[in-house]
């Protein structure tokens, strides 16, 4: 039973329940991060997405986290701020992964 959950978070759930869209994006430190959090039974999980450029080439990275919020605007913010973080951490090499 639980494993359909998972399936159902991963590839969204057919009966027509919906995810946010990104947020607009916001940029920090060189890179661009849109948050996206995803919608699990009536709470978030923290996920998004960080641009940037490599070797001239624009890079969208995906990062999903276990956190889950239960309002989408603190979602939305904790999301950005592990976006931040992971930069912080990671800097451009972050960038040669599919994702996070």
């Amino acid at each position: 039973m639980a494993l359909g959950k998972f399936f159902k978070s991963l590839l969204g759930d057919a009966a027509g329940s919906s995810q946010p869209e990104p947020s607009e994006p916001i940029d920090y430190k060189g890179f661009s991060i849109e948050a996206a959090p995803i919608n699990e039974d009536g709470k978030y999980r923290t996920a998004g997405y960080i641009s940037g450029e490599l070797d001239g080439e624009t890079r969208r990275i995906r990062f999903i986290r276990a956190d889950l919020n239960g309002e989408l605007q603190a979602a939305i913010d904790h999301s950005v701020a592990k976006a931040q973080q992971i930069i912080d951490e990671q800097g451009a090499k972050m960038l040669n992964n599919t994702h996070l």
